[in-house]
């Protein structure tokens, strides 16, 4: 392993898993094999992020995009999604990983909505690693959300518009008490955000690997941690180097 410096690890990394069809497409085969291979590799990055101590893993899982797909392909993402939960249960008790899920998840299939709450119930109480999965996700549409929160407050009259403070933003947004990314690994090498995390990723550092997702193990995603471990961050302050 590599030499990973414990007291500098990433508090809590976020990763677009991007290129599952472009994998599949390389192969000549079905875009759901490659969605199939890609429920691999995250599997070995929670396992690699348990073993290393990252405390939070957000996997950008299924974007309010995705619905725009073919009927075929989100039911088979569908179909995936609940087989890995159920799948992975036993792992996530005996590691002390809880699950966690953002988005507009009420647009999930019943039978997946069952499946997915299931797991995260059960791993309510494990405290050594939190894995979320954002689904039906967007970071527009999460911000939309906030701010419609907070005006129905403002209706009510349990808040003021001086009461509107970053903290309180944060708080309305799906991601609520967890803390912001310090680490986003995007894989498949384009240069987007793709509307994951636009608000708490003001201060994130990006990694990008031209790796398409169903090829991104162990290994690689250590040296991204590497890479993150190099990186002096200013907050927006003066470098210490100059």
């Amino acid at each position: 392993m590599p030499n990973i410096d414990p007291k500098k690890l990433p508090k809590h990394v976020a990763i677009i898993m991007d290129g599952n069809g472009r994998w599949a497409k390389k192969r000549g085969i079905n875009r759901v094999r490659g969605h199939q291979k890609g429920a691999d590799t995250v599997r070995e990055i929670v396992r690699t992020s348990r073993e290393i101590g990252v405390k939070w893993l957000t996997l950008y899982a299924f974007s309010e995009e995705n619905w725009k797909r073919s009927k075929i392909e989100i039911q088979a993402l569908m179909k995936l999604l609940k087989r890995f939960v159920k799948s992975e249960l036993e792992e996530m008790l005996e590691n002390g990983i809880r699950l966690n899920a953002i988005g507009r998840i009420e647009k999930l299939p019943e039978d997946t909505k069952k499946a997915l709450f299931d797991v995260i119930e059960k791993t309510s109480t494990n405290k050594d690693m939190v894995l979320t999965l954002a689904l039906s996700y967007g970071g527009r549409q999460e911000i939309f959300d906030a701010f419609k929160k907070i005006g129905t407050r403002i209706e009510k009259g349990d808040l003021k518009a001086d009461d509107i403070s970053e903290q309180l933003i944060s708080n309305s947004l799906y991601t609520a008490g967890m803390p912001d990314p310090d680490l986003l690994i995007r894989t498949s090498g384009e240069s987007r955000i793709s509307n994951f995390l636009l608000y708490q990723i003001a201060y994130t550092e990006i990694h990008i690997t031209s790796t398409l997702w169903p090829d991104f193990g162990k290994e690689e995603y250590l040296a991204a941690i590497l890479d993150f471990q190099e990186r002096e961050r200013r907050f927006g302050a003066t470098s210490s180097r100059e």
